[in-house]
C-alpha cells in the first residue's frame, strides 16, 4: 500500500505586509500555520507525508521552508519559489543545487495583472533554463487562463508539469465552460499532472456539499484519468471553507469505488513519482 501524501499545503509566520491577500474573509488565517499545527492535523486525517508550496513569492521564503524540511521527515518536498523571469535566475539556482528537498518551482501566475505573463520572453527563458534540474513546475491560475497556458505547456514537452487545484473553476457560480472543455484540451498533454485540491475555496464556502463539488471531480477524472491525479489539502487556506481531514473524507468517499490501486496512486503513490518525493 502506497503512503499517503498530501501533495499541496502551505505554512507561514504571519505579518500582515506579508499576507495582504489575507482579506477581512480570511482573517481566521490571520496566524501562524507551522510544522506543529500540520502533524496534529495529518495525524487525524491519516496522512503519512506531504509536499509543502509556496505562499510568497521570496527567496526567503524558500529557504525557510527548506530548512524545515530538512529537519522534518513528515515534509518530503518542497515547491518554492525563484525568480524565474529574472536575469539572475540561473545564479540563484546554483543556490538550491545541494537542497534535496526542492522538488518543485511556482510562480502566483494567478496574480499577475498581465494575462499573457505565462508566454512573456523573460518568464520562458527562465523555464527554458530549468528544464534540465529535474525539477516540476506548478502552474498556479484561473481557469480563465488555460488558453494561455496550453500554448505554454506546448513549448515545453519534455518538462514536467502540475496543474494546481483544478485551474479553479468558477464552482460558486457553477459555472463550467470553457473550464471543462480547455481542462480536456490541456490534459492530452501527457506531461501535464493535476492536483486534486482547493476546490472548496473555489466553491461557497458555507454551502457547499460533496454534491456541489462531484461535476467538477467528474470532469476531472475523465480529463487526466487517475493515473495522472494527485490529492492536496491546499491547507491551511481550505479552512475558510473545510476542516483538514473533512476535505480528505470527501475525497475517499469520492474515489471509494475506484480500484485499490487507483487509490493507492491518486491518494499517494503519483505525487511520489512525480516529485520523485
Amino acid at each position: 500500500m502506497a503512503e499517503k501524501i498530501d501533495a499541496h499545503h502551505h505554512l507561514w509566520r504571519y505579518s500582515a505586509a506579508e499576507y495582504g491577500w489575507l482579506d477581512e474573509e480570511m482573517k481566521e488565517l490571520r496566524r501562524d500555520f507551522l510544522p506543529a499545527d500540520l502533524t496534529a492535523e495529518m495525524r487525524g486525517a491519516g496522512i503519512d507525508g506531504t509536499v509543502v508550496v509556496q505562499a510568497r513569492q521570496t527567496l526567503e521564503e524558500t529557504r525557510w521552508l527548506l530548512d524545515l524540511a530538512e529537519v522534518d521527515d513528515a515534509i518530503r518536498g518542497v515547491v518554492g519559489w525563484a525568480p524565474i523571469a529574472g536575469e539572475e535566475f540561473p545564479g540563484v539556482m546554483e543556490e538550491f543545487e545541494n537542497r534535496p528537498k526542492l522538488k518543485g518551482l511556482r510562480h502566483v501566475i494567478q496574480g499577475e495583472e498581465d494575462e499573457n505573463y505565462i508566454l512573456r520572453a523573460d518568464f520562458n527563458a527562465g523555464i527554458y533554463a530549468m528544464q534540465d534540474s529535474g525539477l516540476v513546475y506548478d502552474l498556479l491560475i484561473y481557469e480563465r487562463q488555460l488558453p494561455q497556458t496550453i500554448e505554454f505547456v506546448d513549448a515545453y514537452p519534455e518538462q514536467i508539469f502540475v496543474l494546481d487545484h483544478i485551474a479553479k473553476p468558477r464552482i460558486g457560480e457553477g459555472a463550467m465552460e470553457p473550464w471543462a472543455a480547455n481542462l480536456h484540451e490541456l490534459a492530452l498533454r501527457q506531461n501535464v499532472w493535476c492536483k486534486v485540491s482547493g476546490l472548496v475555496t473555489e466553491a461557497n464556502w458555507k454551502s457547499w456539499t460533496p454534491e456541489t463539488l462531484r461535476p467538477y471531480l467528474d470532469v476531472v477524472v475523465d480529463a487526466f484519468g487517475p493515473e495522472r491525479l494527485m490529492v492536496g489539502s491546499d491547507w491551511p487556506v481550505c479552512l475558510v471553507a473545510s476542516g483538514y481531514a473533512q476535505w480528505f473524507e470527501v475525497l475517499r468517499t469520492y474515489f471509494a469505488e475506484y480500484s485499490e490501486s487507483e487509490r493507492d496512486a491518486i491518494f499517494g503513490g503519483t505525487a511520489m513519482q512525480v516529485y520523485q518525493l
